[in-house]
């Protein structure tokens, strides 16, 4: 009976042993956070990125242009604008008016243009 104890007990204490034997060997978690990794920045993901950051500047900046150019239009057509009134308003000819909405010179007589 003696060797029967001893058959069950070694039985029954060896997942125990194994277990504990395991946490023996477990050493706690800690990272090294004493060193610094720089990488150079250059790989597919960021290529691909600068890429499509690329792309997409350059069909902004056609959208960009157009809006540029009409604002320089309609800049251009106001400054022309003012520069006619201004020489509408000091043309020696006695009937010729400025005409806000149409923005010429009129001849008051006739409602044509009229060259200041």
């Amino acid at each position: 009976m003696n060797t029967n104890l001893r058959k069950r007990l070694s039985v029954a204490t060896l997942p125990l042993a194994l277990l504990l034997s395991a946490f023996a060997f477990v050493q706690p978690a800690n990272a090294q956070t004493n060193k610094l990794i720089v990488e150079s920045g250059d790989n597919a993901q960021t290529r691909q990125d600068a890429a499509m950051d690329k792309e997409q500047w350059n069909d902004t900046r056609n959208l960009r242009q157009k809006v540029n150019k009409r604002t320089e239009k309609e800049w251009d057509k106001a400054d022309t604008a003012f520069d006619a009134r201004d020489n509408c308003q000091k043309s020696a000819n006695i009937n010729a008016y400025w005409e806000p909405n149409t923005l010429r010179c009129l001849d008051r007589k006739t409602g044509r243009d009229v060259a200041p």
